[in-house]
């Protein structure tokens, strides 16, 4: 059954191409904010160090109310090095905005995030951004992406993607180049019509794939993804399956669905939402949540192997404990293993060296 109440799309796009500043202006135009709220620019980088370099560096989501229809949007990094954040949250949608600056066109990040989006048969609209720039070359730009998609080998219906031009800045989508359009309407009403709703059952088997974790200081771990099908409710008790594992009778501290840059507590969601829930212990990215008495995992989510290793250890050097923090082994272990919870793409492993830990990564 297609809900038609919902669309689920990502964003994706090559590093400082827009597409933070792109779901500003979608948050702003869709009244989630206040007339006198005071809105900071690139509002969905909210870590200090997103803030700080000017990058997305981990994939989050936010939901706007657009005809009555619930636009669930992933703001994914545009960084090869965070290249699994990516992957993740393409399990999450239905489509993607691929975003591509009208000057620098289709850049190395943009045919890493471009071939994972194509593996899955997702729908794309090509937005073309930072129109007004002066050195812009847009027919070129155009043609660029063309030669990218045949490239990665996107079949005849891939290939026909609609294009639509942004100045997401000034938060102005135009259908045509020279249209007097004062605002993102028409980038609304394009993935509206672009994009299914997803297809999913209210009266399957639960299945809710943990797609990304966050945390919070009152509830503790918070998983985040989408309920493939079934309904999740505060009431029911439901299993966690887990790699080689399915403990059973696990129950929700507080169930939420997205609205705005806020989760919202809920009693129960329905299948097709982009949701998150608290309340169960050593959860992990790729655990499935289902029913309590025959329970049906989904797929885990499978990423790129690492390309980088380095190795981790206390500093031993004559200036150490002159300056900074005084970290000790345990220290060090439990902040590599805590960045594993929500980085799928990294590995800690142990070493010989009892005191040596060896981080393996995409950058």
């Amino acid at each position: 059954m297609i809900k038609d109440k919902f669309r689920n799309i990502a964003i994706i796009a090559h590093v400082d191409h827009g597409k933070t500043t792109l779901v500003d202006g979608l948050l702003k135009q869709s009244g989630t904010f206040g007339e006198h709220e005071t809105v900071t620019d690139r509002v969905m980088d909210s870590m200090d160090l997103e803030k700080e370099r000017g990058i997305t560096i981990a994939a989050k989501n936010t939901a706007i109310l657009y005809n009555d229809i619930k636009i669930n949007i992933v703001d994914t990094p545009g960084h090869a090095d965070f290249g699994g954040e990516v992957e993740r949250s393409l399990n999450l949608v239905d489509g993607v905005l691929l975003l591509v600056d009208s000057s620098e066109g289709p850049l190395p990040q943009t045919r890493f995030v471009l071939q994972k989006a194509l593996n899955r048969n997702l729908p794309v609209i090509l937005v073309i951004n930072k129109i007004d720039r002066p050195d812009a070359r847009i027919s070129e730009v155009i043609d660029e992406v063309y030669d990218l998609f045949i490239d990665l080998g996107a079949d005849d219906k891939q290939i026909e993607f609609p294009v639509i031009y942004t100045n997401a800045k000034d938060g102005v989508a135009n259908k045509e180049l020279n249209d007097d359009s004062k605002d993102l309407t028409p980038l609304f009403d394009l993935i509206i019509d672009t994009f299914s709703g997803p297809n999913v059952e209210d009266d399957y088997a639960t299945q809710f794939l943990i797609t990304n974790i966050d945390y919070d200081s009152y509830v503790g771990q918070i998983a985040v993804g989408r309920l493939n099908n079934g309904v999740l409710s505060m009431s029911n008790s439901y299993s966690l399956c887990k790699v080689n594992q399915v403990r059973t009778n696990q129950k929700f501290s507080a169930l939420y669905t997205f609205q705005g840059l806020s989760k919202i507590p809920v009693e129960e969601v329905e299948s097709g939402d982009i949701i998150a829930f608290a309340g169960v212990d050593d959860i992990s990215i790729g655990d499935t949540i289902s029913d309590n008495e025959s329970p049906q995992p989904l797929p885990r989510i499978k990423v790129d192997e690492p390309t980088v290793s380095m190795l981790f250890y206390v500093n031993d050097s004559p200036f150490a404990g002159k300056d900074g923090k005084f970290l000790t082994t345990r220290h060090l272990s439990e902040r590599l293993n805590r960045e594993t919870l929500s980085n799928v793409s990294l590995k800690v492993i142990t070493t010989e060296r009892p005191n040596v830990f060896e981080v393996r990564g995409r950058g």
